[in-house]
């Protein structure tokens, strides 16, 4: 006899929902020039749906489409295995990514025999409120870039649209910004020459002061060019949000790691995005994370990236 992840589920009438809210584009997706979608209550309605449905684990959903949720975790569990693990249950292309065929896939589904709440529609009452919810934000359609802006703040976008991105295979530093940078190594600048570079086109400019392939992958340059002035890099006491913010761990003048600033947080305290981090190790954690720093723990520089 067959486990119910080896056929296809059972259908039933498609759930009624207010509209399809938008295509959805997990962070790697940009590597095939996609946007990677914002985060919405869309995202934690198809969480809902698949975790139901056997293909994700229960939990507290947050509303960002990861990596992981789109693809599936390593491990090959059936329960780690996403909206991926859908699609291929139902012969669709495996990509991750949510359209209209996955999604009124995920309004059709019915929970198998052999799964809590089996024969109700994987789409729950709670999930069609967080898709209209989401149908009014979005209607249909990722909301369009900003046409104007600075490309410090269209950076930051950008990073915040990267948290759970990490290493494949881990601890090889191997990912969408060394690949796209061309240099396997350690890669928080180039984590941060990504955002600048994809933020400067977002909003139809041209960073004075990143350049893919050759500016930078290596943080003590950065400083080293903040303090002489170069390529419009300053050092300031009063960052900015986008601005970048340098850490030196064992204060010994070689700085190690490099982020953008968000924001204060209290005094002395502040909230950054990082790549390449992790709460194990601060500067080579193969992950895109959100951190809280505080000045005063190790050797801290910020960094005014020069606008157009």
């Amino acid at each position: 006899m067959n486990e119910w992840w080896e056929s296809g589920y059972p259908g039933g009438p498609m759930v009624k929902v207010a509209g399809f809210p938008r295509p959805l584009y997990p962070p790697d997706a940009a590597r095939y020039g996609k946007r990677p979608s914002i985060d919405g209550p869309d995202v934690e309605a198809y969480k809902r749906t698949v975790s139901r449905a056997g293909r994700w684990r229960w939990q507290q959903f947050d509303d960002s489409y990861s990596n992981s949720f789109a693809h599936g975790k390593a491990g090959g569990h059936v329960a780690d295995t996403g909206i991926a693990g859908v699609q291929r249950q139902q012969k669709i292309d495996d990509t991750g990514w949510v359209g209209k065929t996955t999604f009124n896939t995920l309004r059709s589904i019915l929970i198998p025999d052999e799964l809590p709440h089996a024969g109700e529609p994987a789409m729950d009452d709670v999930a069609v409120e967080l898709i209209a919810e989401a149908w009014a934000r979005f209607e249909g359609h990722e909301p369009a870039p900003p046409s104007k802006g600075t490309v410090r703040g269209a950076a930051l976008e950008r990073a915040a649209t990267q948290f759970g991105v990490t290493e494949h295979p881990p601890n090889s530093n191997q990912c969408l910004y060394t690949d796209w940078y061309g240099m396997v190594g350690p890669w928080c600048a180039m984590f941060a020459t990504w955002c600048f570079e994809l933020g400067a086109a977002d909003v139809g400019e041209d960073s004075p002061t990143f350049v893919r392939g050759q500016r930078y992958a290596y943080v003590p340059y950065i400083v080293a060019d903040a303090r002489d002035g170069l390529h419009g890099l300053t050092t300031t006491d009063d960052p900015r949000p986008g601005d970048l913010v340098c850490f030196d761990w064992a204060w010994d003048t070689v700085y190690d790691h490099v982020g953008l600033f968000e924001h204060w947080l209290e005094t002395g305290l502040f909230s950054t995005i990082e790549g390449n981090t992790s709460h194990a190790d601060q500067s080579n954690g193969g992950e895109v994370m959100r951190r809280q720093r505080s000045l005063g723990t190790q050797g801290t520089v910020f960094v005014r990236v020069a606008e157009p």
